[in-house]
Protein backbone atom coordinates (compact mmCIF):
# COMPACT_ATOMS: atom_id res chain seq x y z
CA UNK A 1 0.00 0.00 0.00
CA UNK A 2 1.19 3.35 -0.43
CA UNK A 3 2.81 5.64 2.09
CA UNK A 4 -0.06 8.10 2.66
CA UNK A 5 -2.38 10.54 0.44
CA UNK A 6 -1.28 11.28 -2.78
CA UNK A 7 -0.83 15.56 -2.42
CA UNK A 8 1.36 14.06 0.67
CA UNK A 9 3.59 12.17 -1.96
CA UNK A 10 3.70 14.86 -3.78
CA UNK A 11 4.86 17.17 -1.27
CA UNK A 12 7.31 15.19 -0.49
CA UNK A 13 8.66 14.50 -3.71
CA UNK A 14 8.57 18.52 -4.41
CA UNK A 15 10.85 18.77 -1.31
CA UNK A 16 13.46 16.96 -2.38
CA UNK A 17 13.60 18.86 -5.44
CA UNK A 18 17.07 20.80 -6.53
CA UNK A 19 17.04 24.19 -6.20
CA UNK A 20 20.30 25.34 -8.01
CA UNK A 21 20.21 27.77 -10.78
CA UNK A 22 20.53 25.90 -13.78
CA UNK A 23 19.42 25.88 -17.46
CA UNK A 24 19.09 22.84 -20.29
CA UNK A 25 19.34 22.93 -24.23
CA UNK A 26 16.87 20.10 -25.66
CA UNK A 27 17.84 18.52 -29.15
CA UNK A 28 21.09 20.58 -29.90
CA UNK A 29 22.36 19.39 -32.95
CA UNK A 30 25.50 17.75 -31.72
CA UNK A 31 26.04 14.56 -30.95
CA UNK A 32 26.95 13.73 -26.98
CA UNK A 33 30.52 13.19 -27.41
CA UNK A 34 31.44 15.97 -29.61
CA UNK A 35 29.28 18.02 -26.99
CA UNK A 36 31.74 16.07 -23.94
CA UNK A 37 34.62 17.62 -24.85
CA UNK A 38 33.52 21.04 -24.42
CA UNK A 39 31.54 20.08 -21.14
CA UNK A 40 34.86 18.77 -19.18
CA UNK A 41 36.42 22.06 -19.76
CA UNK A 42 34.33 24.30 -17.88
CA UNK A 43 33.25 21.52 -15.09
CA UNK A 44 34.14 22.61 -11.59
CA UNK A 45 35.40 26.30 -12.97
CA UNK A 46 33.99 29.60 -11.57
CA UNK A 47 31.74 30.76 -14.60
CA UNK A 48 34.05 33.82 -15.65
CA UNK A 49 36.95 30.82 -16.36
CA UNK A 50 34.25 28.67 -18.11
CA UNK A 51 33.12 31.51 -20.53
CA UNK A 52 36.89 32.58 -21.34
CA UNK A 53 37.32 28.94 -22.14
CA UNK A 54 34.63 28.75 -24.21
CA UNK A 55 34.87 32.00 -26.18
CA UNK A 56 38.26 30.70 -27.37
CA UNK A 57 37.62 27.15 -27.77
CA UNK A 58 37.24 26.11 -31.74
CA UNK A 59 34.67 23.87 -31.40
CA UNK A 60 30.89 24.35 -32.65
CA UNK A 61 29.99 22.87 -29.57
CA UNK A 62 31.45 25.51 -27.04
CA UNK A 63 29.33 28.26 -29.24
CA UNK A 64 26.46 26.43 -28.31
CA UNK A 65 27.12 25.52 -24.37
CA UNK A 66 28.34 29.36 -23.97
CA UNK A 67 24.85 30.43 -24.67
CA UNK A 68 23.45 28.05 -22.40
CA UNK A 69 25.73 28.99 -19.88
CA UNK A 70 25.07 32.51 -19.87
CA UNK A 71 21.82 31.71 -19.66
CA UNK A 72 22.22 29.92 -16.67
CA UNK A 73 23.73 32.16 -15.11
CA UNK A 74 20.70 35.11 -15.83
CA UNK A 75 18.30 32.35 -14.37
CA UNK A 76 20.77 32.85 -10.98
CA UNK A 77 20.72 36.31 -10.97
CA UNK A 78 16.78 36.79 -11.81
CA UNK A 79 15.51 34.00 -10.11
CA UNK A 80 17.36 32.96 -7.04
CA UNK A 81 19.30 36.64 -6.34
CA UNK A 82 22.58 35.02 -6.72
CA UNK A 83 25.83 36.83 -8.08
CA UNK A 84 27.58 36.14 -10.80
CA UNK A 85 30.85 36.22 -9.13
CA UNK A 86 30.13 33.81 -6.71
CA UNK A 87 29.25 31.40 -9.16
CA UNK A 88 30.92 28.21 -10.64
CA UNK A 89 29.99 25.46 -13.49
CA UNK A 90 28.97 22.45 -10.45
CA UNK A 91 27.68 20.03 -13.01
CA UNK A 92 27.55 20.09 -16.44
CA UNK A 93 25.97 16.89 -18.79
CA UNK A 94 24.98 15.87 -22.31
CA UNK A 95 22.22 13.42 -22.58
CA UNK A 96 21.67 11.53 -25.26
CA UNK A 97 18.74 12.84 -27.48
CA UNK A 98 16.69 10.91 -30.68
CA UNK A 99 18.90 10.10 -33.50
CA UNK A 100 18.02 11.32 -36.95
CA UNK A 101 17.79 8.96 -39.88
CA UNK A 102 19.02 9.82 -43.31
CA UNK A 103 19.75 7.82 -46.30
CA UNK A 104 23.02 8.19 -48.74
CA UNK A 105 23.05 7.36 -52.04
CA UNK A 106 25.85 4.74 -52.99
CA UNK A 107 26.78 2.88 -56.04
CA UNK A 108 25.41 0.30 -57.63
CA UNK A 109 21.64 1.42 -56.55
CA UNK A 110 22.74 0.41 -52.92
CA UNK A 111 21.80 3.11 -49.97
CA UNK A 112 24.01 3.96 -46.73
CA UNK A 113 22.29 5.10 -43.92
CA UNK A 114 23.30 8.42 -41.90
CA UNK A 115 23.05 9.27 -38.31
CA UNK A 116 22.37 12.23 -37.52
CA UNK A 117 22.64 12.52 -33.43
CA UNK A 118 20.99 14.77 -31.03
CA UNK A 119 21.29 15.60 -27.69
CA UNK A 120 20.00 17.18 -24.64
CA UNK A 121 22.81 19.35 -22.61
CA UNK A 122 22.09 20.60 -18.98
CA UNK A 123 24.17 23.23 -17.04
CA UNK A 124 23.76 23.38 -12.98
CA UNK A 125 25.44 26.17 -11.30
CA UNK A 126 25.87 26.43 -7.78
CA UNK A 127 27.30 29.43 -5.13
CA UNK A 128 31.22 28.98 -3.48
Amino acid sequence: MAKGHRSQIKRERNANKDTRPSAKLSYARIPVQKACFVLDAIRGKDVETALGILAYNPRYASSVIEKLLKSAVANAENNNGMKADNLYVAECFANKGPTMKRVRPRAQGRAYRIEKRLSHITVVLDER
